[in-house]
């Protein structure tokens, strides 16, 4: 299987598969397309993506796009990707599809940079409701499945919200102001401690 992914300083939807590709255990190889370079990018990406857009995972003839279909495309080559039960599976699947689809404030605010200074700034009433939201469904979660991940043991979700945990972090955001008790912060930090993560981060330097 070959992963194409765009810059990985910037690029969550990139690293989100890329974290489910290196937990499955699965080889592959991978191409890395860079970002914010004009006339580049699209030149870059046009042989490997039909929607001109990264991440694409190529697996024979098979072309998949979308970092969330690439995911559930692993899982089933996989399925310990996802928990074993079905409750946990869906709440993990439900948390996964909201990042993926939600939080346009935060992701528009507080775009991931993985070389940034860290650093607090001003946020929107749209921000604030968004980071409310995650501290409320990631305490729960935890509290309901007793951690360390969201749903126990690591499973695709966790990958979708590890580009999050890295904006709270370069932006300073200090989840004790959004009704977070401890869990939702020691999470975060859990997210940036795996070793799937720490290589993406070393490797974007």
């Amino acid at each position: 299987m070959e992963l194409v992914i765009g810059t990985r300083k910037w690029s969550t939807w990139s690293l989100r598969p890329w974290l489910v590709i290196k937990r499955s255990g699965l080889p592959f190889t991978e191409i890395e397309v860079p970002l914010r370079e004009d006339g580049v990018t699209s030149e870059a990406i046009r042989p490997h993506s039909p929607s001109g857009l990264v991440p694409v995972l190529k697996d024979g003839d098979l072309t998949v796009w979308d970092s969330l279909a690439i995911s559930e495309y692993l899982a089933e080559r996989v399925p310990s990707l996802w928990p074993s039960d079905p409750a946990g599976r869906a709440r993990a699947r439900a948390a996964a599809a909201e990042m993926h689809s939600g939080f346009s404030s935060l992701r528009g605010e507080c775009p991931m940079d993985l070389t940034a200074t860290p650093r607090a700034v001003e946020l929107s009433e749209a921000t604030h409701k968004d980071i409310r939201r995650i501290v409320a469904m990631w305490s729960d979660m935890l509290a309901r499945h007793k951690g360390p991940f969201l749903a126990g043991d690591w499973s695709i979700a966790d990958a979708f919200y590890t580009p999050v945990a890295t904006r709270f972090r370069t932006y300073g955001v200090m989840l004790s102001d959004y009704g977070d008790a401890g869990a939702a912060g020691e999470y975060a930090e859990r997210l940036l401690e795996t070793p799937e993560f720490r290589e993406w981060e070393a490797a974007s330097r």
